[in-house]
């Protein structure tokens, strides 16, 4: 079992060298940013959330709760609660984390190089409160080509809202 699963990590993991251009922001440079104390962080979040969210960890492939998710709705960041990334922009893409072609907008997410693990990828974090969601490649689906793969407990689910009725 342990071989199936480091095969998995590293076929989705992005190993191959890429030359994307990586966009540096400064994480929580607007307003609303939202800035707290490790030990704050460790009492807000679950210990597995704060080793992902904080401490820049990885959850185990397909084992997330939003993996296979297919509800209509909003992923926004389980840390701060910002939405970062649409229903309508996830897919498939058979490595066991959420993949999406794109966020909601692009001021809700921030790049940074990640050389960790003797490899070269491209982090995305929170912009709003600088947590570690996962990392992004370009082998991702048209419109983009690209292909964010994101921890499922570095994320909370808001349905969509059901169509309002029309008035009698």
């Amino acid at each position: 079992m342990g071989w199936t699963v480091a095969a998995v990590w590293l076929a989705c993991s992005g190993v191959q060298p890429h030359n994307r251009t990586v966009r540096r922001h400064g994480v929580g440079g607007g307003s609303g940013t939202v800035v707290k104390s490790e030990e704050e962080w460790r009492q807000t979040l679950s210990a597995e959330a704060f080793r992902v969210l904080r401490q820049k960890g990885t959850e185990a492939p397909f084992t997330g709760e939003y993996w296979n998710h297919r509800a209509a709705g909003t992923y926004a960041c389980a840390a701060c609660g910002q939405e970062l990334f649409a229903s309508t922009t996830k897919f498939d893409a058979g490595c066991g984390w959420p993949s999406f072609w794109d966020a909601v907008a692009p001021d809700r997410v921030e790049f940074r190089e990640d050389t960790s693990h003797g490899m070269v990828r491209t982090e995305v974090l929170c912009r709003r409160c600088g947590g570690h969601l996962g990392h992004i490649f370009p082998d991702g689906p048209e419109p983009t080509g690209q292909r964010y793969c994101i921890n499922s407990v570095s994320l909370s689910f808001r349905p969509a809202d059901p169509k309002p009725h029309a008035p009698r």
